[in-house]
């Protein structure tokens, strides 16, 4: 048993030795092509991004303003995916567009708008991605005022206040050229490698003594020499 998984483990390392150029090769192709793609036919992708923070109104009536007692904590962070529920509607989006006079209709705005609670937290990310990062930062910036002006009407006793403002951003998020080129890379070898096995498995010639033996069951009586003239 161990001498035949010893002679298939060395059959298999012989096909590969045998087309190394040919695997080398498609995966070569297909990493550079993966990386030439990322790096200058796909649009770079820029994100911007605010955090606000949810919390109790100071004009909310409570003896001791502006403290927060365990209930309050938890009762805002349950709140926070309400809010975020709040900052991705239609209405919201279609107030962004509008006051920015966008050239996009509210689904693919929402398309472009990520909205994260922070786990365990009063705090929520909101970003935005755009092919111009000034763009992305003059939306997230718009569409964060109209949230805010949105849950103040529908939740009054709610306070929201922004954490972090907009930057510009100043690198892509997307492509991830090193990323895909990996991914290409472990693809382009799986691929090569198949590509490998199949045609052996197709070659049903005889090489060696071993395919006499294997494929004929017959034994070798005699073997004529490869002799250059």
């Amino acid at each position: 048993m161990e001498e035949e998984m010893t002679l298939d483990i060395r059959e298999l390392l012989w096909m590969i030795k045998k087309r190394i150029k040919m695997i080398v090769l498609i995966t070569f192709i297909i990493s550079l092509s993966t990386f030439l793609v990322s790096a200058f036919v796909i649009a770079p992708t820029y994100e911007a991004k605010v955090s606000v923070v949810i919390g109790k109104s100071q004009n909310s009536g409570d003896n001791e303003k502006g403290n927060y007692n365990y209930n309050d904590v938890m009762m805002y962070q349950n709140l926070v995916k309400t809010y975020g529920t709040i900052a991705q509607s239609d209405d919201v989006a279609r107030r962004t567009i509008k006051r920015l006079n966008l050239d996009m209709e509210s689904k693919n705005l929402k398309a472009a708008l990520k909205v994260n609670p922070k786990q365990g937290t009063q705090i929520l990310d909101i970003k935005i991605e755009s092919k111009d990062p000034n763009e992305a930062k003059a939306i997230v910036d718009t569409l964060t005022q109209e949230f805010i002006d949105k849950a103040s009407k529908l939740i009054p006793n709610g306070n929201v206040q922004m954490l972090d403002k907009a930057q510009i951003p100043e690198n892509p998020v997307k492509p991830r050229k090193l990323l895909n080129t990996l991914i290409a890379f472990f693809i382009g070898l799986m691929l090569s490698l198949g590509l490998t096995f199949l045609l052996e498995y197709m070659d049903n010639t005889v090489k060696t003594e071993e395919d006499i033996k294997k494929i004929l069951d017959l034994p070798v009586i005699g073997v004529i020499p490869d002799h250059e003239v």
